[in-house]
């Protein structure tokens, strides 16, 4: 059986064991979008997990959709990130930047030019957002014209190349939790006539061109990609093809050598143990609400090779410690989760420093 202490190389990376830190929005990027001053201490912190997956970082000015979210289109965010991974690299860590285009979940408020949101086709997700003025509904987007699509797919490149040289070890290609990627699978989210949508085939297009040519720029042993097959975050609704969709689009990534797949498991287990047998490389399975007795039963289940870990990461920067010595864990704060300064980001004690503040 595999235990989560088994060592495990991904890519370029030899992994002294099989935890991961999750990607989590935090909302503390500067104005400009460059990494906040605190981001190089808070991901080094987590330096212990191995690989670090960041926060979502959008790779143009269309692509960001939250307030506050950081990017990596620009030189000034290029430096901001080298902070970050110099800093990380520093303790012994590795870190894979999260590319993030949000499609349709934004709001023109969030955005540096303010203009409406883009998406496979012009509907509305009918969700709300905050923004600096508050609460509001996300206004409907507009649909990308084909030309458009595969100016996206430039965009992509273009930020995995900034990643890599900002030090980052890869980049994850977020295609997961309702946005511009996984709103191009949803037949109520892509409506398109064109060459990317309709037919499976063509709404499972768009992420496979991301796919190919970011692997194809950085390497593909510095290229991940997750999903979340049955996800309906962001009004989405893949329908009841949604898992023949993941059927086809697993093997069709598979064929690109991509260092790992990562699934954000939404309850189909069923699925999952065909994604096992289809994927040949790393697999991350994510898994929220799960108990703290079965962080490591998808490893040594053989159901998943790295085990990704997000709120116990936010609040435990020494989660691997923690777990390995059976220590109890600090709480999260959720008040703490987005925006803000070093409460609740950077301030959570380690256990040494627990044990003498009590």
């Amino acid at each position: 059986m595999t235990s989560i202490w088994d060592p495990i190389r991904i890519g370029r990376m030899a992994l002294a064991h099989r935890f991961a830190m999750a990607p989590m929005t935090r909302s503390r990027a500067q104005a400009d979008g460059a990494p906040g001053p605190l981001a190089a201490e808070y991901y080094a912190q987590r330096a212990g997990f191995g690989l670090i997956i960041t926060e979502g970082v959008q790779p143009s000015d269309d692509g960001q959709g939250y307030l506050n979210t950081p990017g990596i289109y620009t030189e000034a965010h290029v430096a901001g990130w080298r902070r970050v991974t110099d800093a990380v690299h520093a303790r012994g860590g590795h870190l894979f930047m999260q590319l993030m285009h949000a499609g349709r979940m934004a709001h023109p408020d969030n955005t540096p030019h303010h203009r409406q949101p883009v998406a496979p086709s012009a509907i509305a997700p009918g969700q709300t957002m905050f923004t600096a003025a508050g609460l509001q509904e996300i206004p409907e987007p507009r649909a990308l014209s084909t030309d458009e699509v595969e100016a996206t797919v430039r965009d992509f490149v273009h930020a995995a190349r900034q990643a890599i040289a900002a030090g980052a070890d890869g980049v994850e290609i977020h295609a997961a939790n309702g946005y511009l990627i996984q709103q191009f699978f949803a037949s109520n989210a892509n409506r398109r006539t064109d060459r990317y949508g309709g037919p499976i085939e063509n709404r499972m297009r768009f992420a496979i061109e991301v796919a190919r040519a970011v692997s194809e720029a950085i390497g593909p042993e510095r290229t991940g990609l997750r999903i979340s097959p049955g996800s309906t975050l962001g009004g989405i609704d893949e329908g009841p093809e949604g898992p023949a969709l993941y059927r086809r689009l697993v093997p069709a990534l598979a064929e690109l050598d991509l260092a790992y797949l990562h699934v954000a498991q939404g309850g189909n287990e069923a699925l999952l143990g065909e994604i096992r047998r289809l994927w040949p490389n790393a697999l991350l399975v994510a898994r929220g609400g799960r108990p703290l007795e079965r962080a490591a039963a998808d490893v040594e289940a053989g159901l998943a090779d790295v085990a990704p870990v997000a709120r116990w990461a936010l609040a435990n920067p020494d989660f691997v410690e923690r777990y390995r010595r059976g220590a109890p864990l600090n709480e999260a704060d959720p008040a703490t989760f987005y925006g803000g300064g070093a409460h609740g980001y950077t301030d959570y004690p380690t256990f040494g420093r627990a044990l003498v503040a009590a």
